[in-house]
């Protein structure tokens, strides 16, 4: 049974979130042994299919199986409003965010096509679209309760069961509230942070303008949130949104029940970030589906320590660069698992 935040014992929501980082379980250590020695008897080179047998082992390493399989992968796209899109931070309006939702309903969307190729399960989750957080030049995203709340929602996520779960979002201004929770956990210039966001068509002087709004909003939050924001938690709630909220709930439910997790691009990385900040070990069966052409993901994947499986130039969200790698990890597992060995294939080794 899923294991979720507990009931509030201590009187401050967030330290019961803290507990959980005392009781994360590691890498299974043995089942990657195993998969390594399996990986030696296959009809191939050692080391021939590259990242595919590293995503094996990272596979095997956070299911807790020597005999990794991805038989139930699952796509979640965590949804949610946030103030600052009405300050007009994006070329589209609010209103997209929800418009978007009724697309994937209706399996108009990018990710429905992914999902359908590579027979991935797929949810979709309202985080209370009709109430945006609060706009963080001014005021909290959230209150630290609602925080907890949104992160025991995201937890929710893998109730039904998954063997590999890949994260995305879907929300006008969420690379702005990105930037600003990257801002805060790692300093340096807004600018350094913020990036164009989702646009149409070729690059306007509108394009130019919204930019400078939005290293102008996020310059505005931290001034507004200064001295409050050394610990991630705080900044989480503060500057983040509810969907970076959930995607931290269901990055910590999925390490609580050897799920290993693929991560979406720079809004999700976000939620990635602020547990690592907690402590780095905190993700550690996270892999990035794909280095987003948003912002600044390339640093902040840098610093998490992690290196993209796919570089595709996407900027799209909605879970898409990690479905794609969900695709390739289900391949990789195939091959690992299926493949005959020298022996069964008769097939010679090298000299």
């Amino acid at each position: 049974m899923m294991r979720m935040i507990p009931t509030n014992t201590t009187g401050m929501p967030f330290d019961d979130v803290r507990g959980l980082f005392h009781v994360l379980p590691g890498p299974d250590e043995f089942a990657v042994a195993a998969v390594k020695a399996r990986n030696r008897e296959l009809t191939k080179p050692v080391g021939s299919l590259g990242a595919l047998e590293t995503a094996v082992e990272w596979l095997a390493a956070w299911q807790g199986n020597p005999k990794p399989a991805v038989r139930r992968p699952l796509v979640v796209v965590f949804a949610g409003n946030h103030g600052v899109a009405s300050r007009g931070v994006s070329a589209f309006p609010p209103a997209v965010t929800r418009q978007m939702l009724d697309n994937f309903a209706a399996g108009g969307g990018a990710i429905n096509q992914i999902c359908a190729s590579y027979d991935l399960g797929f949810k979709v989750f309202d985080l209370a679209l009709d109430l945006p957080t609060g706009d963080i030049t001014r005021e909290e995203a959230l209150d630290e309760k609602a925080c907890v709340a949104t992160m025991a929602f995201g937890m929710e996520a893998i109730a039904g069961g998954t063997d590999l779960l890949s994260i995305g979002e879907m929300g006008i201004g969420g690379g702005t509230v990105a930037a600003a929770i990257y801002a805060a956990l790692y300093g340096g210039p807004a600018d350094q942070w913020v990036g164009r966001g989702a646009w149409e068509g070729p690059t306007t002087a509108g394009d130019a303008e919204r930019l400078a709004r939005k290293i102008t909003i996020v310059e505005e939050a931290l001034a507004f949130h200064a001295g409050h924001l050394t610990d991630p938690l705080e900044v989480l709630r503060r500057l983040g949104g509810r969907e970076i909220a959930a995607a931290a709930g269901a990055i910590l439910a999925a390490r609580l029940e050897h799920i290993p997790v693929l991560l979406d691009g720079y809004a999700v990385t976000a939620a990635a970030a602020v547990l690592h900040a907690i402590d780095p070990q905190a993700i550690d069966h996270c892999m990035a589906g794909h280095l987003s052409a948003e912002g600044a993901h390339a640093q902040v994947l840098e610093r998490l320590g992690k290196k993209p499986l796919l570089s595709l130039g996407l900027q799209l969200g909605e879970g898409a660069g990690a479905a794609l790698a969900a695709g390739i990890v289900k391949a990789a597992a195939a091959c690992h698992g299926e493949m005959a060995t020298f022996t069964q294939a008769g097939v010679s080794r090298a000299g």
